[in-house]
């Protein structure tokens, strides 16, 4: 599949990875196995995205309530999670893929703060694709740190309170520079949020899946991309409106 294959290519896809527990519990495994197989399963996405065109690729590796997991699960996640950025690091930038951030980084063990901080600042400023992985990630917590963000600067005089807008909360958000995403994908058969970009999944199309995330592969993204490319997407407008003018294409990111 291309770009070419469908009506509509999502610029900016986030994904809900769930079920590497249950996945490894069904096959009689250790939950660690079930992690370790869906990161494969990130690895040929990634590569899928930069092939069809996808740019912004946002994935939720660990949100602020997974700390309430049992602590062995919390640990080796956090082993991975170092494992991973140090094993895949040049890989994605032969690739054209930059990698990315967004969360409450401080909760995270030092080693792991400068690791991702190190490797953040070594990636081409201008990628095919742009992967960020949402870690210690909350949809409450990024609405409060960029409602914190907004009050300092009503307490500084930058700004006054009945200046405040809708724009001057988003540009405090998670992913302000990059646009919002245009679908969310979550498999493993739940069908919620789970706090996940709450602020920026406002028109976001959703698409859920019985598989889990281990077997979530390339053909079953693909039968995501195609569902979405079936959609219209109105905004708030009718479908009369939508029709009677040609629909503007999306203006490249250009990263500093």
């Amino acid at each position: 599949m291309t770009s070419k294959d469908l009506e509509y290519l999502p610029n900016h896809v986030a994904i809900i990875m769930d079920g590497n527990g249950r996945w490894a519990r069904e096959r009689n495994l250790e939950r660690s196995e079930g992690h370790l197989e869906g990161l494969e399963r990130v690895r040929g996405l990634v590569e899928h995205c930069v092939k069809v065109g996808v740019e912004f690729l946002t994935l939720f590796a660990f949100s602020s309530e997974n700390w309430g997991r049992p602590e062995s699960e919390v640990t080796y996640l956090l082993h991975l999670f170092v494992r991973a950025i140090e094993n895949e690091a040049n890989q994605l930038k032969e690739s054209g893929v930059r990698l990315a951030f967004i969360g409450d980084l401080e909760a995270f063990p030092y080693e792991l703060r400068e690791k991702i901080r190190s490797v953040e600042k070594s990636f081409s400023p201008n990628p095919k694709l742009l992967l960020t992985i949402a870690a210690n990630y909350g949809g409450r917590w990024d609405i409060m740190q960029a409602a914190q963000k907004v009050c300092e600067n009503v307490v500084s005089g930058a700004i006054r309170p009945e200046q405040i807008n809708i724009d001057t909360i988003a540009k405090k958000m998670s992913l302000s520079e990059i646009p919002e995403p245009d679908l969310l994908i979550r498999t493993g058969g739940e069908k919620r949020l789970s706090n996940y970009l709450l602020w920026q999944l406002a028109y976001t199309e959703l698409y859920f899946t019985e598989k889990y995330w281990p077997d979530f592969d390339i053909s079953a993204f693909e039968e995501a991309l195609t569902a979405f490319s079936r959609r219209e997407r109105r905004f708030g407008k009718t479908h009369e409106q939508i029709h009677s003018k040609d629909v503007e294409s999306s203006v490249p990111v250009k990263w500093n």
